[in-house]
């Protein structure tokens, strides 16, 4: 899939918000990025952000994060509402409750091991039930 099977989605007309928004639609992507190497940061959400962002902002650079050659259908397929294959569903709960179990063990806090705990639920929750199993051949 490319994204041109997308419809094109509509700049923001400010030229200053959407300069705002592509900037943040940057900051977003480089969290994702370092997201990748560190276990506590969610790549995922930041880099949906990013085309998010992107979408409204730069046709261009909507286009590169939607295109890429490895992340790119995945992308386009959850913002066009196709949701994502089950594989990537198991190994997005899978890493968020190993990145959640890991830092239950640093945290002393209980309020925030139970705000983990609750946050780690609803998010494997939607991503479950919420969220549509994109049909491939390997899902």
């Amino acid at each position: 899939m490319t994204s041109t099977s997308l419809p094109a989605p509509k700049l923001i007309a400010n030229p200053l918000v959407r300069r705002v928004v592509f900037i943040f639609g940057w900051f977003s992507f480089v969290m994702g990025v370092i997201g990748i190497f560190l276990p506590l940061l969610p790549t995922t959400p930041f880099i949906l952000l990013a085309a998010a962002c992107f979408a409204r902002s730069s046709p261009r650079f909507y286009a590169w994060i939607t295109s890429h050659h490895r992340y790119g259908p995945m992308i386009a397929n959850y913002l066009a509402g196709k949701g994502l294959p089950l594989k990537a569903k198991l190994m997005a709960i899978g890493l968020l409750w190993i990145s959640v179990s890991f830092t239950l063990f640093i945290v002393s806090l209980l309020w925030a091991k139970l705000a983990m705990l609750a946050t780690a639920l609803a998010v494997s929750a939607y991503i479950l039930w919420r969220l549509p199993t994109l049909k491939t051949l390997d899902s």
